[in-house]
């Protein structure tokens, strides 16, 4: 079995890019409209212009674990998958002392706004958006653990999904297969 977690707001209580937008960045641009998801990262990690050494000390302060992290990385050694950043990951799982496979998008500091580089190049062949389906890792079964939007292409990828937020609602309501956690304590349990 291969086991991934998407990062912000599953295994972190909430979600470091959009709290790191509101402290580094403008969070008026989360009322913008974009045509895609990929538009949308792209024009909300340019609002960020801290240096990444600011940013990375504010992660590795502020942003909390989700219950059951240590645990399921213990047993599972998971993949992250994420469409986040390192300089928000990294000092997170440093704190924590868990050293994961992280496979995520980067973004090149600047004092004029954060340039995001996504981990793949191209829409993604399946739902045309820059998501996070070809960072996901070979082997079979493949289990994902996700919340969000960026989920939603990865999750269908999946031979069983665990689901809450945003991602559970939008599963239900299209009747697909997925069974819904709030803790990754939730996830171990039923992968036991």
């Amino acid at each position: 079995m291969k086991l991934v977690l998407d990062w912000d707001a599953t295994c972190t209580v909430s979600d470091s890019l959009v709290d790191a937008i509101r402290r580094f960045g403008d969070e008026r641009v989360f009322r913008s409209g974009h045509g895609s998801y990929g538009e949308s990262l792209v024009a909300e990690v340019g609002t960020i212009r801290a240096d990444a050494a600011t940013v990375s000390a504010w992660a590795a302060e502020h942003v909390e674990g989700r219950s059951g992290l240590h645990a399921l990385a213990a047993r599972y050694h998971p993949v992250i998958v994420s469409s986040g950043l390192p300089q928000l990951i990294a000092p997170v799982l440093a704190r924590e002392g868990l050293d994961l496979e992280v496979r995520s998008n980067d973004a090149d500091p600047d004092p004029g706004g954060w340039r995001l580089r996504f981990r793949d190049e191209g829409p993604c062949p399946v739902c045309g958006d820059m998501c996070k389906r070809r960072s996901l890792p070979e082997g079979r079964p493949l289990v994902y653990a996700g919340d969000g939007v960026s989920d939603r292409c990865a999750a269908g990828a999946a031979d069983r999904v665990f689901a809450r937020g945003w991602l559970a609602g939008e599963l239900q309501r299209e009747g697909l297969p997925h069974e819904r956690f709030e803790s990754l304590d939730d996830v171990a349990a039923a992968l036991s």
